[in-house]
């Protein structure tokens, strides 16, 4: 089974996704203005798919006996848009790193269907991680 450690890293995990939904999908529904209709369902997409990761990573820790939590990680909505965008970047910079020590730990243990799983989802956080940069560029308030 898996270590104590490795099941404190899924639930990091799980709290992280489960604050990047909420965040996400807050900034998608409070956000206004004309630039708001150029990226609005880019957060609404991206919140989904947050909340699907949430789930996968609480099925995956619930089968290696451990409890999911159900707090997320604290919520940082955002007063701006560039505000917004630059914590979202940053989160998604913390959750990349996180998930390689994730994979990392799991492949120690031998654990090789916790490390798949992670290297799928870190690949979409990547891509998420990309489009929070991309919508940076040239930023002006």
């Amino acid at each position: 089974m898996a270590s104590k450690e490795l099941l404190e890293l899924l639930n990091k995990a799980i709290a992280g996704e489960l604050q990047v939904c909420i965040q996400y999908m807050w900034q998608h529904v409070l956000w206004s203005g004309p630039k708001h209709f150029a990226i609005k369902d880019e957060f609404k997409k991206i919140a989904i798919d947050e909340m699907k990761h949430a789930e996968k990573i609480a099925e995956r820790l619930f089968y290696l006996g451990g409890t999911p939590t159900t707090q997320p990680s604290t919520i940082n909505v955002g007063k701006t848009l560039k505000e917004m965008l630059e914590q979202d970047k940053k989160d998604e910079e913390m959750t990349i790193e996180l998930y390689k020590q994730i994979i990392k730990k799991a492949e120690e243990e031998g654990d090789y269907t916790t490390a798949f799983i992670f290297k799928e989802i870190l690949e979409e956080e990547e891509d998420h991680h990309d489009t929070f940069i991309s919508l940076l560029e040239n930023f002006e308030e």
